[in-house]
């Protein structure tokens, strides 16, 4: 038995990490914000797996809060073995259009988090000899579009790193970029997804969850869904930085 601790948990790529780490046999321990939700899901897959759902409640942008859930997954006691950071949002305007305490939050979720949950977890996987984190990234990430972009750039540049730097160790770090999927995420953001993008880039959590998984148990470092994705990434490696940020307004409007 092994136990993933996810976070983001009740909605889209999270719950779907949930649901199938749990068809795996993997016990869970959920983190989200919303109390009532994250027990329903935790009921539901208590019942539908037969494992063990431990609930979180933290918001991680108030650093008491986050420093629970690190302390759970620093907890020798009761390992983690793998530990998925998911959770994300955005912001619908451009930068000097958003408080810059939104920007802030926002930056605390996609990096200060992810940051500090590895490093938790990060000590007793080595010490083990074995463990593995996913942080949830986007294709964004190759692209100049803010904040969101930039922060994502982090994850990536990061989880790359940290693969290289502790794999002769036992543990595994993979950097999970998906485009758009079919979530709340941009229901939260306030746009309208059939105005967002074209129909063919949108993807289904379960194939992309599905998929991940795989490249993680090959060990890969980065993950990227889909023949589309994967040419809109090798394509930013040519088209010159000014000519992709005309594109920019994608997903915005």
């Amino acid at each position: 038995m092994s136990t993933a601790l996810v976070t983001g948990a009740t909605a889209g790529i999270g719950h779907e990490f949930a649901r199938q780490l749990a068809s795996r046999g993997d016990d869970l321990v959920l983190v989200a914000r919303d109390e009532a939700r994250l027990e329903q899901v935790a009921g539901e897959l208590r019942s539908a797996y037969d494992v063990a759902a431990e609930v979180l409640v933290a918001d991680l942008t108030v650093p008491d809060q986050l420093a629970v859930v690190e302390a759970r997954l620093a907890d020798r006691d009761r390992p983690v073995d793998l530990l998925v950071n998911n959770a994300g949002f955005g912001l619908k305007e451009r930068f000097l259009d958003n408080p810059i305490d939104a920007e802030q939050a926002q930056q605390d979720v996609l990096v200060r988090a992810v940051l500090r949950l590895s490093h938790a977890a990060l000590g007793g996987m080595t010490e083990r000899g074995r463990g593995g984190i996913i942080n949830v990234s986007s294709v964004a990430a190759f692209l100049p579009r803010g904040t969101y972009s930039a922060a994502k750039a982090w994850v990536n540049s990061f989880s790359r790193w940290a693969h290289n730097e502790y794999g002769d160790r036992g543990v595994t770090v993979m950097a999970l970029c998906p485009g758009f999927v079919k979530t709340e995420f941009h229901q939260r953001l306030g746009v309208d997804r059939d105005k967002s993008a074209p129909r063919l880039l949108w993807l289904e959590p379960d194939r992309l969850v599905r998929d991940a998984l795989a490249d993680f148990d090959k060990g890969k470092p980065l993950s990227v869904p889909s023949k589309r994705y994967k040419a809109i990434v090798g394509a930013t490696r040519v088209i010159p930085g000014s000519v992709q940020q005309r594109f920019q307004s994608l997903g915005r409007k």
